[in-house]
């Protein structure tokens, strides 16, 4: 328990202390390196577009080393291969890859300012697996910023360019959110987390929606090596595909998982 008590407390320190501004005036530019992993057993009910129900294991990872900021992971889908799954006969994988690059420490430059505590060139990279299947790049400007309450949280501002059409397609808004609200008496705590993905000025000929995202909230209990959580997920013409009665992208989904960390 002991262990337990400490790891959770450095983990709170160092989430207090990402509160400051980064400063890489002094060249040390990895001062900051870190890395972590877990593993993600979910369920999704009724997710969107097209109000599917299944199951999916989820390798999420993410870290800082010098100049690179990065989060990622690999969904595979059906775990069983259940030909009665909603998932049979579609793309096994879907891969997020979001490398950022921080200006701060490539300057070795304070650009902090307000509440922006660094700057980053933010890229973004969606692959499903198939050929023919979801291939987009994003590129664009980065950022950590302090807000209240929630502390340090990522905004970034990308243009969508898709691989599949060779051609530029709008521009999407992201931020995402880890804030813990309660610790029990175990050193164990809740956070709050989640993320707003939003697209606009998404071209006719590709989308049948100018705009749209999605916004999911999550409650998860997190100890050292494990964390349960339930997450709530709102739709809004999600990926540019108009809801419509053929092909319903416009409402909410739930999501429960169970997490082992590394």
């Amino acid at each position: 328990m002991r262990k337990s008590l400490v790891a959770l407390s450095v983990l709170a320190a160092s989430l207090s202390a990402a509160t400051n501004a980064a400063d890489y005036t002094d060249g040390n530019i990895h001062k900051n390196d870190y890395k972590w992993s877990q593993f993600n057993l979910m369920y999704a009910f009724d997710e969107l577009p097209g109000e599917s129900s299944h199951d999916y294991l989820e390798m999420e990872f993410g870290g800082r080393s010098g100049i690179f900021d990065l989060y990622g992971y690999v969904d595979i889908f059906n775990l069983t291969s259940d030909p009665d799954s909603d998932k049979a006969g579609r793309p096994k994988m879907f891969m997020k890859f979001a490398p950022r690059v921080s200006l701060d420490a490539l300057t070795q430059t304070d650009l902090s300012f307000g509440p922006v505590q660094e700057l980053y060139v933010a890229t973004l990279f969606n692959w499903d697996g198939s050929a023919d299947g979801v291939n987009n790049s994003f590129v664009g400007l980065g950022s950590d910023v302090n807000v209240p309450w929630l502390g340090k949280i990522g905004l970034n501002l990308y243009g969508l360019y898709d691989m599949n059409q060779k051609d530029w397609n709008g521009y999407q808004i992201s931020t995402n959110w880890f804030k813990p609200f309660y610790t029990l008496d175990n050193g164990s705590f809740v956070s709050y987390q989640g993320y707003i993905d939003y697209q606009f000025e998404m071209k006719e000929e590709y989308s049948s929606a100018s705009n749209g995202g999605v916004m999911f909230n999550g409650i998860y209990w997190h100890s050292e090596r494990y964390a349960v959580g339930y997450g709530l997920k709102a739709y809004k013409d999600v990926y540019g595909i108009k809801d419509s009665d053929s092909l319903k992208s416009t409402g909410i989904s739930h999501y429960v998982s169970v997490t082992y960390k590394f």
